[in-house]
């Protein structure tokens, strides 16, 4: 039975919408990235171990929740640096994240306290896993899973900071120093 010209455009044109907004659907329901916006954050380097990676710097608690989510790859060499306001017990997980890492963890003088290695990527939303410091931190440093093992890390080794991170506060034991005289 032929369609009439008005009932073929209505459905041609019914196709054609739901094409067009497919993609539009996908990609708010991708993976809750909308829970999560993209905050500009600055780089620099650090130098763990006689090695340098380059680093995006989440000092925000946006920076810090989106961190690595949503990413395909990171290149070798370079990661992420988190700057938490305070030293305490810290912990961080693997959700929406889609690469290994190797997670660093260290103290406001910038020394490791412990790393999780080999962490896997979670696609379990809150279900995922929390990697806890083994002691107070202040830093976290996130790189390919295997980069701690490469370099041999262990407790105590310090963290150097490239331009434009903001140092470590002095220990809660010493005083701040006083301002320069006008």
């Amino acid at each position: 039975m032929p369609r009439s010209p008005r009932r073929l455009f209505r459905t041609l044109l019914t196709t054609a919408l739901l094409a067009a907004t497919l993609p539009l659907g996908q990609a708010l329901a991708q993976d809750g990235q909308d829970a999560y916006p993209i905050t500009p954050m600055t780089s620099s380097w650090v130098r763990l171990h006689g090695h340098r990676f380059n680093v995006e710097v989440a000092q925000t608690n946006a920076q810090r929740a989106r961190g690595l989510m949503f990413r395909d790859h990171l290149a070798a060499g370079h990661g992420m640096l988190f700057i938490h306001e305070g030293q305490g017990p810290l912990a961080y997980w693997m959700k929406n994240t889609r690469i290994g890492l190797d997670i660093f963890y260290f103290d406001a003088q910038r020394k490791l306290v412990s790393v999780s290695k080999n962490t896997p990527p979670c696609d379990l939303g809150d279900a995922c896993p929390p990697y806890r410091s083994e002691g107070p931190a202040m830093y976290v440093l996130e790189l390919n899973a295997g980069v701690a093992d490469k370099l041999h890390t262990r407790k105590g080794d310090t963290l150097t900071f490239g331009p434009g991170i903001p140092p470590a506060p002095p220990p809660a034991s010493e005083p701040a120093p006083a301002p320069a005289p006008p």
